[in-house]
């Protein structure tokens, strides 16, 4: 009793263990995407795979910020590996979380489950994780591990794509026989890194686009392939229509063929599936 006491009293230090985040635990978790995995690791400093070992749940006084339908978990776990992060992590974590309730309104039973865990360190607290974001807590399974460690490896690559923050310019010339054009477009990047997008327009041919990551623009630059890190920045985060402000080209045809060039470019894209909320 002085036990659940004690760890009660310390689960409630919400100051100390960060606030709590939505968890996706259970046989009902939905089907995450390649968006949802990159959005969940992007940035995060560390990535877990982790066993719960025990759970209490907090009275509703004392967590009244949780969502109708959820409860509140202090956690108790222990680490099986540590998928990403440079942060020394002991056997033993302690973090809160919120989770759905069961059908019949009752608090799930999670212990001896293993888990993935999206979290940062806590300050000066060996052990105590926060949880970086709503369903940062993730049902672990082979095969979400296995497409979890693809997206860590893109991720941790030194030549990674940066993130997109925006479109800077873009520019449209008319080529020399009629229906023959370049269009370039340059995207800004938080990294400050250069990304240009080409379409290249000949005559009887179907246009041929390329992403370079580089100071150099390639006109022989490739579209990314579906579901790589390439093709999330760009399709994920890019606008869904080319900004007029952005467009250098002075006469209207040439602004109109760029707008059609980054729509055809947004359309080769596809959309970008997430089902987290």
């Amino acid at each position: 009793m002085k036990t659940s006491l004690a760890i009660v009293a310390l689960a409630l230090g919400t100051a100390a263990l960060g606030s709590a985040a939505t968890a996706q635990t259970g046989p009902a978790q939905m089907q995450l995407t390649y968006a949802d995995l990159a959005d969940l690791a992007d940035g995060t400093p560390l990535v877990l795979r982790a066993e719960i070992r025990k759970q209490i749940a907090l009275k509703p006084e004392r967590a009244p910020d949780v969502p109708p339908g959820m409860v509140r978990l202090y956690i108790e776990a222990r680490t099986i590996a540590l998928l990403s992060g440079s942060t020394p992590v002991g056997e033993s974590l302690k973090y809160l979380v919120d989770v759905p309730l069961t059908a019949k309104g009752k608090v799930p039973k999670l212990k001896k489950q293993e888990v993935i865990l999206f979290a940062r360190p806590v300050a000066g607290r060996p052990g105590e994780i926060q949880l970086a974001a709503p369903s940062s807590q993730l049902a672990w399974s082979p095969e979400t591990e296995q497409r979890l460690r693809g997206v860590l490896t893109e991720l941790l690559a030194a030549d990674a794509p940066p993130a997109i923050s925006g479109i800077r310019d873009a520019l449209s010339i008319a080529g020399n026989l009629a229906g023959e054009s370049e269009t370039q477009i340059f995207v800004s990047t938080k990294a400050d890194g250069p990304v240009s997008l080409t379409v290249i327009r000949r005559p009887g041919q179907r246009p041929m686009w390329g992403v370079s990551w580089s100071e150099i623009v390639d006109q022989a630059a490739r579209p990314p392939q579906a579901e790589t890190l390439a093709w999330y920045r760009l399709a994920c985060f890019l606008p869904d229509a080319l900004p007029r402000s952005v467009i250098l080209s002075q006469d209207r045809v040439s602004q109109q063929r760029a707008a059609e060039d980054y729509g055809y470019i947004r359309n080769q894209l596809g959309p970008c599936p997430r089902n987290r909320s």
